[in-house]
């Protein structure tokens, strides 16, 4: 799946479940309409849905929605991290791909154990180049 997929799943699993008559979407997919189209798809009703890119900066209700989210995503992050750092004895950051942290914790674990965490994105750019980097031999290991 990609991660417009996932998104439109997470969406359409919520709406049904609080079945609203107007919902307030920050667009995934770079067509807007698109990922409005894509939700009501899904749904056995049809609420209106509002799919703006940026829609926690329009929709104050969208912005604390986010607050909210980037809350629960933290507190599962340090379950994770609870969980890893034993292994390594070292901090793991945030889990963001741009954290100096994180980016040190993951190239150690690689040299480690040859393989990223299972919950790494592969798909961070910084990922890929802590793998390639991992991968490249030295001539003193052939």
């Amino acid at each position: 799946m990609t991660l417009n997929e996932i998104e439109v799943n997470a969406f359409t699993n919520v709406i049904k479940k609080l079945k609203p008559e107007i919902c307030y979407v920050d667009s995934a997919d770079v067509n807007e309409k698109r990922f409005a189209r894509d939700i009501l798809e899904r749904l056995s009703f049809k609420p209106e849905i509002i799919s703006k890119h940026k829609a926690d900066d329009i929709y104050p209700i969208v912005g604390a929605a986010s607050i909210l989210a980037k809350t629960k995503r933290d507190e599962e992050v340090q379950k994770i991290a609870q969980n890893l750092e034993n292994k390594l004895n070292l901090p793991m950051g945030s889990g963001y791909p741009a954290d100096p942290i994180t980016q040190k914790f993951l190239k150690i674990w690689v040299k480690k154990f040859g393989e990223l965490p299972k919950h790494t994105r592969l798909s961070w750019k910084t990922a890929q180049n802590i793998l390639k980097e991992n991968s490249i031999k030295k001539l003193d290991e052939f």
